[in-house]
């Protein structure tokens, strides 16, 4: 079975550029529900990264991104697949299932 690392990076706080957009968190939970069912034959890892309180014990890519959202080149919540961007802010389903058809299912 294929395993798939998703890192999602996000804050309490909705993103002042997502404005009716889910929150972080919501974005999280929504994505383990999702994915689950649309791709059974892979197995997802999940991870939440608040880039307001967890600070410590993070890897030099994690800190990457996070000076990203930071300095407002990317914005939160924002989903990494294998340690590969896949999107950010308003997160919808289909950049998440072309990256998953294109970069996963199709490498088998």
């Amino acid at each position: 079975m294929t395993k798939v690392s998703v890192v999602v990076y996000g804050a309490d706080v909705i993103c002042a550029s997502c404005v009716n957009a889910p929150s972080s968190q919501n974005t999280y939970e929504w994505l383990q529900s999702i994915l689950a069912r649309k791709y059974p034959n892979i197995q997802f890892e999940y991870t939440y990264i608040d880039i307001e309180k967890d600070t410590e014990n993070l890897s030099d890519h994690d800190q990457q991104f996070i000076e990203q959202i930071q300095e407002d080149e990317l914005f939160y919540p924002l989903v990494t697949m294998n340690d590969e961007y896949v999107t950010d802010g308003y997160v919808q389903l289909k950049p998440i299932t072309r990256f998953i058809d294109e970069h996963i299912v199709n490498e088998k």
